[in-house]
């Protein structure tokens, strides 16, 4: 039988790189790119069709900072697939980040200048925004609704005759530093993406905890660093051809750092790498980072993370109080579920 992958903010950058990677290993599986852009993820999926023109390739709309758009989304995989294989949460955002200039030409003359460049530690912060539902968008978007996803596909992912593969692309900007059991939603703080991602690894673990015995198997990667939109908009007034014109540069770091992964291509190689791979044998506190050589040569390698199994369960317990919190009140305002007259969201 033909496994099914979905795939969310696959319209472009790593999402899109893996969408390729995928169909040249296996041309027959199915393919849904779920993205927030319908626009964009047609023209996805009219090149994809060109270098792939047998394979299937649906879309499905969803924005996961909005709990109504990621219900009915849900509910749409339900009615056309009776199972899932992959699933893919490769969406997020960096809103509004703010680069300390001062920060970081002080960290040129340190002895951390690689760390720096590998994961922007310390140079790197973001102002948060509001979802439509009011929360955090970054939390929203990078962390609950695809828990809420996950909650909601539990009947296609949840099966003791097979395994299923929950796979996360996290960040090395996942620091527990940024990441408050008090705050999960970043609130008060100033990094909530690293927030996020740290959050996205502990859920991860919990994940594991719950569902392993269920055939759900959940993991996480790093895809090093690559140039992408989100890269691109650190800093929002420097011309692309510029990023171009520094690539000597950073090919030289390469040199002396195996994380900068520099395509989408090559960033997407963990996420490929899992597709490979029996879920059962892997490590649930590892982190699977896409890795380049300074010749070019792609590889995966784990490393532990910074996490522990009660943070973990702490987490969970929350997000599951959050989710009944979210529920009740989209109903008492008379928004029906899964589907209905819910408010509409961004497209």
């Amino acid at each position: 039988m033909n496994k099914v992958v979905i795939i969310t903010g696959a319209n472009s950058g790593i999402g899109l790189a893996l969408c390729e990677r995928l169909l040249t290993e296996d041309s027959a599986l199915q393919l849904c790119l779920a993205c927030r852009n319908l626009r964009r993820a047609q023209a996805a999926r009219s090149a994809l069709l060109t270098s792939h023109p047998q394979a299937q390739v649906d879309l499905l709309q969803m924005d996961t900072s909005c709990i109504s758009s990621v219900i009915e989304a849900a509910h749409e995989v339900k009615l056309r697939y009776n199972r899932l294989d992959y699933l893919y949460l490769n969406a997020g955002i960096m809103p509004n980040p703010q680069f300390d200039v001062k920060a970081f030409f002080k960290g040129l003359f340190s002895s951390n200048v690689v760390t720096m460049f590998a994961n922007g530690e310390g140079i790197l912060t973001q102002k948060d925004g509001v979802s439509p539902d009011g929360l955090q968008e970054v939390f929203a978007t990078n962390l609950f609704g695809h828990f809420l996803l996950v909650r909601e596909l539990e009947p296609l992912l949840c099966h003791t005759d097979r395994s299923s593969q929950v796979i996360w692309t996290s960040s090395s900007n996942a620091h527990r530093s940024a990441f408050n059991l008090a705050d999960v939603q970043h609130c008060a703080g100033t990094q909530p993406y690293s927030s996020s991602k740290y959050a996205s690894d502990l859920l991860s673990l919990a994940l594991n905890s719950h569902f392993n015995h269920q055939g759900l198997y959940s993991s996480v990667i790093c895809p090093g660093f690559v140039m992408t939109n989100l890269t691109y908009g650190i800093l929002p007034s420097f011309p692309a051809f510029l990023w171009t014109l520094h690539m000597p540069l950073f090919w030289l770091i390469r040199m002396f750092t195996n994380t900068f992964t520099l395509t989408p291509y090559n960033g997407a190689e963990a996420l490929f790498w899992l597709f490979q791979q029996k879920p059962e044998s892997l490590d649930p506190q590892a982190k699977y980072h896409s890795l380049t050589s300074g010749l070019g040569n792609n590889y995966t390698r784990p490393h532990k993370m910074d996490i522990d199994l009660d943070t973990s369960e702490a987490l969970y317990e929350k997000l599951l109080q959050l989710e009944t919190k979210v529920r009740k009140e989209m109903k008492e305002s008379k928004k029906s579920f899964p589907v209905g007259s819910q408010k509409p969201c961004r497209t």
